[in-house]
């Protein structure tokens, strides 16, 4: 019946059993039924005939959001330029499952021809080159989300470029890019001002400078992530407390130059930290340690 009616809406008739490809693929199809279709579903219907292959190929060319971390590792490459090779208009780009093929010579081709992009996530695409980042910055002016983690080819020059080009980025994950230092941490800080989410996790290079250039100039930050940045200090996460209000989440686990002193203050303001205060580590040890824990009145 829903066939029916979608069908009588759009001036078709039945006079004969309703086939699902009667009804118009652009106005009906693609923006009504496989939208909700899985991405992995699309791919295998592609088999079922070459009406349904056409229909699945214009779907992909008008497609918002192209998403593989579900099935990645099983897409040929050559599936993949194939799939993308019409559209022009992507909003949204995930390949973090992509790490065993993906390259250059794959992406390139479809960030240049969909500028329009606004999320972008390439973390653990070892396969890729800084080219492919300043591919991104020179073609996706309209880049707000950009997911770098685990991409240690990303580099300085790379990652001002970035800067240079898309200053309106409000989130963005450099975890364990290692090449990265303060010097260029400092100078997307001072151009993406409208940064919201930060990660600069599992980087010995980052200090005390980057975090508070972060702070002074980002004073929107919600989020930011320091997992595993040994050279940060007391001194960077007490001028976050003091130039980003709006902070609501920040993680410190094993920063161990990160005390109680400087994350408190943060704590009073239902700031979400990864690390317990002291008194409380002290009764989870003690707990492991005698098999109960002791009464302790809290509020003395």
């Amino acid at each position: 019946m829903q066939c029916q009616s979608l069908a009588v809406k759009h001036g078709l008739h039945f006079f004969s059993r309703c086939h699902i490809l009667d009804l118009p693929w652009e106005d009906v199809l693609v923006p009504h039924i496989l939208c909700f279709l899985p991405l992995q579903h699309l791919v295998s219907l592609q088999r079922v005939s070459r009406q349904f292959h056409s229909l699945i190929q214009v779907y992909l060319a008008n497609c918002r959001t192209f998403d593989l971390s579900s099935i990645g590792p099983s897409v040929p490459k050559e599936a993949f330029c194939s799939m993308l090779k019409d559209n022009k208009v992507l909003h949204s780009l995930c390949l973090s499952s992509c790490s065993d093929w993906v390259t250059d010579k794959e992406l390139l081709p479809v960030i240049g021809q969909n500028q329009h992009l606004q999320r972008v996530d390439m973390s653990s695409c070892v396969g890729l080159t800084r080219h492919s980042l300043v591919a991104v910055s020179l073609s996706c002016m309209h880049l707000l989300h950009l997911g770098l983690a685990h991409c240690e080819w990303v580099d300085s020059l790379s990652l001002r470029s970035l800067a240079d080009h898309c200053g309106g980025l409000q989130s963005i994950n450099i975890t364990a890019c290692r090449q990265l230092k303060d010097d260029a941490i400092c100078y997307m800080a001072k151009k993406c001002l409208k940064l919201r989410s930060l990660s600069l996790a599992v980087n010995a290079n980052v200090t005390d400078e980057s975090v508070e250039e972060v702070a002074k100039n980002c004073r929107g930050l919600e989020q930011l992530d320091l997992t595993g940045c040994l050279r940060v200090r007391n001194q960077s996460i007490r001028t976050l407390a003091e130039y980003c209000p709006k902070l609501q989440s920040l993680k410190v686990n094993h920063c161990h130059n990160v005390t109680e002193s400087s994350l408190d203050p943060l704590r009073k303001r239902n700031v979400v930290i990864d690390v317990e205060p002291p008194l409380q580590r002290a009764l989870v040890l003690l707990q492991d340690v005698l098999g109960f824990a002791p009464f302790i009145n809290l509020q003395i």
